[in-house]
């Protein structure tokens, strides 16, 4: 069990914006590449969140070069830089899955002015 780490309430992110399902969020990642690490933008809409607390994740489903692209990324892991969010979507939805099917403007989220 040492060397696995266990997550615990401490361990989550304070500093992390509030972000909801239709959101256009840049989420920026840390990448290792051999010794090398970058960071690496993914830009896209938010179509779902998954669990709460400490085990959340969120998906995230941008269009790159004519393919659906979706990440899952967990929001208290460490390889998660930041993320910021681009603009608010105006969905009844609580999962965008949908979107999946759709092509072109018909997949495009309605913006939500704040």
């Amino acid at each position: 069990m040492d060397a696995m780490k266990i997550m615990t309430e401490g361990m989550v992110k304070a500093d992390q914006p509030k972000f909801n399902i239709g959101d256009t969020v840049r989420v920026s990642v840390r990448i290792k590449e051999g010794e090398r690490e970058r960071i690496q933008a993914f830009e896209g809409t938010v179509i779902a969140k998954r669990h709460g607390g400490v085990a959340e994740t969120f998906t995230v489903r941008r269009t790159a070069y004519g393919v659906g692209v979706e990440r899952v990324f967990p929001v208290n892991s460490p390889f998660v830089e930041k993320i910021e969010v681009i603009r608010y979507g105006r969905v009844r939805r609580a999962k965008l899955y949908y979107l999946r099917d759709r092509v072109g403007k018909a997949a495009k989220v309605k913006e939500q002015l704040r």
